[in-house]
């Protein structure tokens, strides 16, 4: 198979990253939906995709997209109670409910800890739910340390696995129990969107761009395309750009 290389878009500000993302998103659901589809998409947690979603959520009214005719699912999410504000899935939610209604039956949340079951457990059930699904996009952040997910450099869950969802455990930022796709099972989408802003993710970005293996986001791509979406700051230590917005 051929290998096909990232694609990289640079904004000044993550102002104009969340926007930009926002309209690109919903562009390429709707052509989704134009051929008779349900979009399979895969959501993200951390500052960048956040802002992204309330973008999104302002703008889904205006455009010609159908939310009605969307399935989400999620990267990762920290094994939290339901109600902890501090999970991926509930605030994400709750961003994008304030414009549409978002059907319960094509949403699915990883498991939280109100039970008794731990991560691992919990990380078997999602793996049943996603069964043979195959995300349409998946977005994704990237920590300081090159993390995507919950899938961490230098630490178990970077290990190889036929699994494709696993329990982190010990993480290297809190909270230390998680639920996270593996890299095998994210590659296996048709697009990979990374969002990233920040000048403290300036070094990760340009050894994930150089091909550093060491890092799981250097792993990462998409079956058709692999979009890294930056802000100025972020792509700090690449070459010289123009500001695209």
């Amino acid at each position: 198979m051929a290998v096909i290389a990232s694609q990289v878009v640079r904004y000044c500000d993550p102002a104009a990253l969340a926007i930009q993302t926002a309209r690109r998103l919903i562009a390429a659901l709707i052509d989704l939906q134009a051929d008779g589809r349900i979009p399979q998409l895969c959501l993200a947690g951390g500052r960048s995709a956040m802002a992204m979603y309330a973008e999104f959520a302002r703008l889904v009214p205006e455009s010609l997209l159908d939310p009605s005719r969307l399935e989400l699912w999620w990267s990762d999410e920290r094994f939290l109670p339901a109600d902890d504000p501090e999970r991926n899935a509930g605030p994400a939610l709750a961003l994008l409910a304030r414009s549409f209604a978002v059907d319960p039956g094509k949403t699915h949340s990883m498991p939280s800890a109100d039970g008794t079951v731990d991560a691992d457990a919990s990380a078997n059930t999602y793996a049943k739910e996603l069964g043979d699904t195959v995300f349409d996009l998946c977005l994704l952040g990237m920590g300081p340390d090159g993390h995507v997910a919950s899938i961490f450099p230098n630490h178990p869950s970077s290990e190889p696995t036929s699994q494709p969802v696993i329990g982190v455990s010990e993480a290297p930022k809190p909270p230390p129990e998680r639920i996270s796709l593996t890299i095998d099972r994210m590659n296996t989408s048709a697009q990979v969107w990374l969002l990233v802003s920040g000048a403290d993710k300036a070094e990760a970005v340009a050894r994930a761009l150089a091909g550093d293996s060491e890092l799981p986001a250097a792993q990462v791509s998409g079956r058709e395309r692999t979009l890294w979406i930056l802000d100025e700051a972020a792509a700090s230590q690449l070459p010289y750009f123009e500001c695209a917005g």
